[in-house]
């Protein structure tokens, strides 16, 4: 005897990921491509102004810092690295262009990476864009808490 179950009712359309992230790190809505992603520097819109697609419920949090952090980390101990490899420049030069470029790399790329966040999670069906209702967190029940 066996059991067969098809799960073929009711099952959401496929989103692509790649260029949902696109658009996403573009600035543009991960849905349509068209209205813009965020109304200030790391503030996204609330709905999409050409598509309709809600976006006050993203949660990207500190993922963007964390892919920032990484690429900028790399880019610059590797060309700390090779500047002290091939180059004898003296220290103040060095103090004055690391730091500096560490900064400006972080303010350039976190826009960007935060819009692909988000077109990450608009294309996964994450954190409220599966269009269902949000579900109350779950918390532990009271009487294990009592000693």
């Amino acid at each position: 005897m066996s059991v067969q179950i098809n799960h073929a009712v009711g099952r959401p359309v496929e989103r692509d990921w790649r260029s949902a992230i696109g658009r996403g790190l573009m600035g543009r809505c991960p849905h349509c491509g068209e209205g813009k992603l965020f109304r200030a520097f790391l503030k996204p819109v609330d709905t999409c102004e050409v598509c309709g697609e809600a976006m006050h419920h993203q949660r990207a949090d500190d993922l963007p810092p964390y892919i920032v952090i990484t690429i900028v980390g790399h880019i610059v101990v590797g060309g700390l690295l090779m500047a002290e490899k091939y180059a004898n420049w003296p220290m103040w030069l060095h103090m004055a262009i690391w730091p500096a470029l560490t900064v400006l790399l972080c303010l350039v790329m976190m826009q960007p990476v935060k819009g692909g966040v988000v077109g990450l999670q608009w294309a996964m069906r994450m954190h409220g864009f599966d269009g269902e209702p949000p579900r109350p967190e779950r918390q532990p029940a009271a009487t294990l808490l009592r000693p």
